[in-house]
């Protein structure tokens, strides 16, 4: 079963940024991304990027957020966030989207202060 293991959270203030990693036990061709979860909220989706380095930004996302990934022995995918907000604050989750199932990392906590 792969594994999928996140870092790079921490505690930043408003309008500034993190770089959020996310290293997968195994080489991975299907489409990785990041979801969060805030606090009390239900998880939600980030972005997302294929094996060919596609992606998509949900809107929120868009202009501040930059999601990369690097096809190596063990698959990246990294989440650079700019301009972050306290709205940004929560869990993020790195997802690999089998045609089998989701596979999830343990996540990696996001603070924003004011």
């Amino acid at each position: 079963q792969v594994q999928l293991v996140e870092s790079g959270g921490g505690l930043v203030q408003a309008g500034g940024s993190l770089r959020l990693s996310c290293v997968a036990s195994v080489r991975i061709f299907s489409i990785m991304g990041w979801y969060r979860q805030a606090p009390g909220k239900e998880r939600e989706l980030v972005a997302t990027v294929s094996f060919d380095g596609d992606a998509k930004y949900e809107v929120f996302a868009k202009d501040r957020f930059t999601i990369s990934r690097v096809n190596a022995r063990n698959s990246r995918i990294y989440l650079q966030m700019n301009s972050l907000k306290p709205d940004d604050t929560g869990v993020y989750y790195c997802n690999v989207n089998f045609p089998s199932g989701n596979a999830w990392g343990q996540g990696t906590e996001v603070t924003v202060s004011s």
